[in-house]
């Protein structure tokens, strides 16, 4: 096998040219996979990030059927205590867990005593929001930066119902809401932030203190709407989606239904279905923004199909040329004894050495490619976070997969015209012109 390695590279060297253009064709196409599955990936980590470090958190925990029913903000589909103490527990064991916020998640009228409009309000625990969203704070365009993100008796209102409706910090609104049981309740609030949005001009997304949200809406407990969770690293979200389902999977009711709080199924049933009565939902599950990871994903699937084709093609016509240029040479072979499974093995062994030689330049570029890239720190806006480094990176797993592909795919272009070589009639070969 040695010397049929040897021998293979000896007759790369013979044709000098057509060796390093078919490695350069091999090259480009490494180079241009790697770079664009560490910068797209650079992309998409920012993309997600923004969603979820100011918004959405990493996971987020429901009553069972409340996703379904988000765009109502069901009230009747609360946490109720118990299950909350459960899930904080839950939270407590998993070591993945950096932070968690509990929410109130409902719908009000939003009145500045001239005009009256529809608002989402999220009534939140400020120190539980910030360390579970770090990134919230960054969305205040007008207001103070520092300090709680909002204190009892204030609001942070969304940027369209300031412009719209005309409203400056330091004014009193008022927010109408109504309760579970259909009975309405309003307060006055004070306007200390305007908050920018992630998805554009639109968004009628406000934030007042828990404290504020229990009282608007009568409530006899500490229910909550939802559980949003902050993990240390975004690769975590699998195996703390897993084991937090599997610490929630045997969740009794004792939650809010229709009635009053904490009626409910009994202690130790599930629903009638025999199903748990909470849901863990990841980011992706809850942001239409996750179609655009996908569709990231999916461009670098394709990236990596015409990395296949550029590789089979150059190295089954360089391969196709070296038989037909060689063919005497090929009869002279085989006119002294040599087996059609060493003629074979010396063509597939060609082109292994295009495929490890192309692999190997292409993946030491790349790397200095994104080195480079993150020695130059290139910068970009995205939604309401500006400046954002681009900060690309490739793991050793994608270097070792394409790698490998493109070697693969070097050997299987080469088994065609390897073929045929070992089939060659020694006398016919030998007569070629």
């Amino acid at each position: 096998m040695w010397n049929i390695l040897k021998l293979a590279a000896r007759n790369l060297t013979r044709y000098q040219r057509r060796t390093l253009l078919t490695s350069a064709l091999i090259t480009l196409g490494i180079v241009a996979v790697l770079l664009f599955i560490a910068v797209a990936g650079s992309f998409k980590n920012a993309m997600i990030a923004e969603f979820t470090d100011s918004v959405l958190g990493h996971l987020q925990v429901h009553r069972r059927g409340y996703v379904a029913s988000i765009d109502n903000l069901p009230l009747n589909l609360n946490l109720a205590p118990p299950q909350v103490r459960k899930i904080e527990e839950a939270l407590g064991a998993i070591a993945g867990v950096e932070a968690y916020s509990e929410r109130i998640k409902f719908g009000a009228l939003f009145s500045n005593f001239v005009e009256t409009t529809n608002i989402r309000l999220s009534a939140i625990d400020p120190e539980q929001e910030q360390r579970t969203v770090p990134l919230l704070r960054g969305r205040i365009t007008e207001g103070a930066k520092d300090g709680p993100l909002v204190t009892p008796g204030h609001i942070l209102i969304p940027e369209l119902l300031a412009r719209g409706m005309k409203v400056k910090l330091g004014d009193t609104v008022v927010l109408v809401a109504t309760n579970r049981d259909g009975s309405v309740n309003g307060q006055q609030f004070v306007v200390s932030g305007v908050l920018g949005t992630i998805s554009g001009p639109n968004g009628r997304d406000g934030y007042i203190h828990i404290q504020n949200g229990r009282t608007l809406l009568r409530m006899t407990q500490p229910e909550v709407t939802e559980i949003a969770i902050r993990l240390h690293r975004l690769a975590d979200i699998p195996a703390v989606n897993k084991a937090l389902r599997g610490a929630l999977s045997d969740m009794m009711g004792q939650g809010p239904e229709s009635g009053n709080a904490g009626q409910g199924p009994a202690a130790g049933q599930k629903n009638p279905a025999g199903r748990p009565l909470v849901e863990v939902h990841t980011w992706d599950a809850l942001s239409p923004f996750s179609t655009i990871a996908r569709m990231i994903d999916l461009l670098t699937v394709f990236i990596q199909v015409m990395l296949v084709g550029i590789v089979l093609i150059s190295i089954m016509n360089v391969m196709i040329m070296a038989v037909f240029e060689r063919v005497r040479e090929i009869g002279t072979m085989a006119a002294i004894g040599t087996l059609p499974s060493r003629i074979l093995g010396l063509f597939l062994a060609e082109g292994l050495l295009l495929g490890l030689l192309g692999a190997a330049v292409g993946t030491a570029i790349s790397l200095a490619c994104i080195w480079l890239l993150n020695l130059v720190k290139v910068r970009f806006s995205f939604g309401m976070q500006q400046n954002l480094v681009l900060a690309p990176s490739i793991g050793v797993a994608n270097i070792l997969l394409v790698a490998a592909v493109v070697v693969l795919v070097a050997v299987l272009a080469s088994l065609q015209p390897a073929f045929k070589a070992s089939r060659m009639d020694p006398i016919a070969a030998l007569r070629h012109v």
